[in-house]
């Protein structure tokens, strides 16, 4: 039986990674799924593999112009919407001493800002029984070197998820956070580098990294109505780094 039959989804950030993932995983459970970011080419490549149940619209989440056109487009061609996937997201290593303004309006605008705005414009669409989840992380739980900026991004959406599940009161809609640990993406190897994300990986108690399509699987949990008394809640697919 697929889960989500029929409903209508956005992810933003997903030509790659997680996203990418998460929308592959809602177009196999029956989404039509609008995939959004920045990179046209990726987005090309991420719906050609996708197929005919996705289409992809090309902006920023820090652009509040670039928002009303992607939901202009989700009304336009679906009429409604039931799920939204907050996952476009930065991060850069910079120790406490090295932190300048510019590194920390990059990661807040895109990281709680552009979470913030995807929301708030898409919820003019959204219906009882929809969905958001914020993609969160284990950094917003933990003490990490040289994240610190990236880490308090993760916690203010966490909170975001606890705030907004009292406003939605009454709406029938759910908001939820999914916050993966050491996960084998692009740009996380990127900003890590190999050898210290595979050590962070082996520190897990089960001693491994975080496949895209792990963290998939659980965001098609959280879009789904199997989650239907979930609301405000964090679920770690972590590996157990976070919860030791």
């Amino acid at each position: 039986m697929k889960r989500l039959n029929g409903k209508t989804a956005v992810v933003t950030g997903g030509a790659s990674g997680i996203g990418f993932a998460t929308a592959q995983r809602f177009v196999e459970e029956g989404a039509f799924v609008f995939l959004f970011g920045r990179r046209q080419e990726a987005l090309d490549a991420a719906v050609a593999r996708l197929g005919g149940n996705a289409v992809a619209v090309q902006g920023s989440v820090t652009s509040p112009e670039d928002l009303d056109r992607l939901f202009a487009a989700v009304e336009a061609r679906r009429g409604q919407l039931d799920i939204v996937v907050a996952n476009a997201g930065t991060g850069e290593l910079v120790p406490l001493g090295e932190i300048t303004p510019e590194h920390y309006d990059r990661t807040f605008d895109v990281n709680v800002k552009g979470a913030i705005f995807t929301v708030q414009k898409a919820l003019p669409l959204m219906r009882e029984g929809g969905a958001i989840i914020l993609t969160g992380s284990t950094t917003g739980e933990m003490g990490t070197p040289s994240f610190s900026v990236y880490s308090a991004s993760k916690a203010a959406v966490r909170n975001l998820a606890r705030s907004w599940a009292l406003d939605l009161k009454g709406t029938g809609i759910r908001v939820n956070v999914l916050s993966p640990g050491p996960t084998l993406t692009d740009l996380a190897l990127d900003v890590v580098g190999r050898e210290a994300f595979e050590a962070l990986g082996e520190a897990t108690p089960l001693g491994r990294l975080g496949d895209p399509s792990e963290i998939a699987a659980a965001a098609a949990f959280l879009a789904s109505g199997d989650s239907s008394f979930m609301t405000g809640g964090e679920l770690f697919v972590d590996g157990g780094l976070a919860q030791i």
